[in-house]
């Protein structure tokens, strides 16, 4: 059953058909990925502020916490709705409530990071999950009684007990937060491997590969909006253009090729059970903030190239060069690595992350060499990828592997 494009009236919430032909992202689901784009924009920001203050520790771990929030809480949307959707009144209203405490949460972004004040992070996770609670109960009343009705109630009762964590872990004492979170949220990533231990939601593999292709789009162009703003700001500023150049380029660059690499490969194919997907799914936290990260690192770049950044040139230079460097990686890990044919193939992206990173020694000239090994890498990968019998033209490839 495809959704409507005008909802309907409240009808049961059957699951849907994991080989539905023709499955793709929802409008409503599209505008659910860019109001994430205000609580990755609030975590961006935190994390240049505390590096260009020349505080990496916290703001880099502060940074991974306020984006485990971000992304766990999509996580939590997209798989529910690649299985149940529905796009019902009921349906979009519950959509609606998520998407407010999606708001809620960014506004609580910069206390949770500066003064580790999760008070109105845990209120927007709140209403997040009410709804989401909600979703998965009519998903159970809409089952027959069996493993899909059990596994829709797991995932319900998972949800209402890790959230009553959440909320008890604004009491717990401070010394011991940081560890508690920890705990919360490893039995937040055990919820889903316990709700589907004996029965797996039809989540649809091209769907959920084009939803993850989709908020990786959105992350990377908030990367290249926070580099414009940097350089514009620099420029308002009557600062040098030279100095700038080599960082806009290079930073373009990375995102350029971050884009290519990541979709050189039709990643839904390695989605055919939940061990894959699981591994994946889960996988795809250090994708994301990485590269969230390189857009914050670049911003960096440009404060440390003007002078107001309170940081040496070597750690400017590492703000964009190491998650510029996890990006390439964590995607051959995950799934390209599976599409290579040959230890050429194989060793592109491993090499590329191990030039990017020495790339942070190159001073005033890091990103811009940076971005030139991006661009090698995408190179490279292509004259790899191309056939090499020429008497007969092979089929198109939309993955011409980087």
């Amino acid at each position: 059953m495809t959704p409507t494009t005008a909802a309907g009236p409240p009808r049961r919430m059957t699951a849907r058909s994991r080989t539905e032909a023709h499955r793709t992202a929802t409008p409503l689901e599209l505008l659910f990925d860019l109001c994430f784009v205000v609580a990755v924009a609030q975590a961006g920001a935190q994390l240049v502020h505390a590096l260009a203050e020349g505080d990496p520790g916290a703001g880099v771990i502060g940074y991974l916490l306020v984006f485990w929030g971000v992304w766990w809480a999509w996580m939590n949307f997209t798989w529910f709705a690649s299985a149940y959707d529905c796009d019902d009144v009921p349906y979009r209203i519950a959509v609606l409530v998520q998407i407010c405490g999606v708001l809620i949460y960014a506004a609580g972004v910069p206390r949770a990071f500066v003064d580790d004040d999760w008070t109105v992070t845990v209120l927007g996770y709140l209403v997040m999950r009410v709804a989401l609670t909600a979703q998965w109960l009519r998903a159970a009343l809409s089952e027959p009684t069996g493993p899909a009705r059990r596994t829709a109630v797991r995932y319900a009762a998972g949800v209402v007990l890790c959230q009553a964590a959440w909320v008890a872990l604004l009491a717990a004492p401070e010394p011991l937060k940081r560890w508690l979170f920890v705990a919360v949220v490893a039995a937040e990533l055990l919820v889903p491997v316990v709700a589907e231990r004996d029965h797996r939601t039809p989540w649809h593999p091209h769907h959920i590969g084009e939803r993850y292709g989709l908020f990786t789009l959105i992350v990377l162009g908030e990367t290249m909006s926070a580099l414009t703003v940097a350089v514009q700001e620099a420029l308002d500023e009557s600062k040098a253009l030279r100095e700038l150049l080599p960082i806009a380029g290079g930073g373009v660059l990375i995102v350029f090729a971050a884009w290519w690499i990541y979709f050189a490969v039709p990643a839904h194919e390695r989605l055919t059970g939940n061990r894959q997907a699981f591994e994946w799914g889960y996988g795809h936290y250090v994708i994301f903030a990485s590269a969230a990260a390189i857009g914050a690192g670049l911003e960096v770049a440009v404060e440390h190239a003007v002078g107001t950044a309170h940081v040496s040139a070597l750690a400017a230079a590492a703000a964009v060069t190491v998650p510029a460097a996890l990006f390439p990686f964590t995607v051959w890990l995950l799934h390209a690595r599976h599409f290579k044919t040959g230890p050429a193939q194989q060793l592109v992206l491993p090499v590329s992350a191990a030039a990017t990173a020495a790339c942070t020694f190159a001073g005033a000239w890091a990103v811009l060499a940076a971005g030139l090994v991006a661009a090698a890498t995408v190179a490279v990968g292509v004259t790899l990828a191309r056939p090499r019998d020429t008497g007969t033209r092979a089929r198109p490839d939309p993955d011409e592997r980087s």
